[in-house]
């Protein structure tokens, strides 16, 4: 699992459409492209778009529901979770502990 999540954020795309469904969670195929269109200026068809977020899904940070003839992408953020709780930073006590 892990070596997909890494696979899927290794894309700067990838990360753009993350940011995107940080900041409003539930956007369709249509509104993603729109805002990667508009607010990055990515010129980027709505089939490579499609592909991303199959990436993305695959690895567990993108989840999809339908509603009717809609498909709702969110973001889900307990894959990233796992990987920071992995890797914990230890606590310091002071300044003198993290200088060189």
């Amino acid at each position: 699992m892990a070596d997909d999540l890494f696979k899927a954020l290794a894309d700067p795309t990838r990360r753009t459409i993350l940011d995107e469904l940080a900041e409003k969670s539930g956007q369709t195929l249509f509104e993603i492209c729109s805002r990667l269109s508009t607010k990055h200026q990515l010129g980027i068809s709505r089939q490579a778009v499609s592909q991303h977020l199959a990436v993305l899904e695959a690895a567990g940070v993108v989840e999809t529901r339908r509603e009717g003839r809609y498909k709702f992408h969110d973001l889900n953020a307990a894959p990233l979770r796992h990987i920071v709780e992995r890797w914990p930073i230890p606590e310091t006590s002071g300044p003198e502990e993290s200088t060189p």
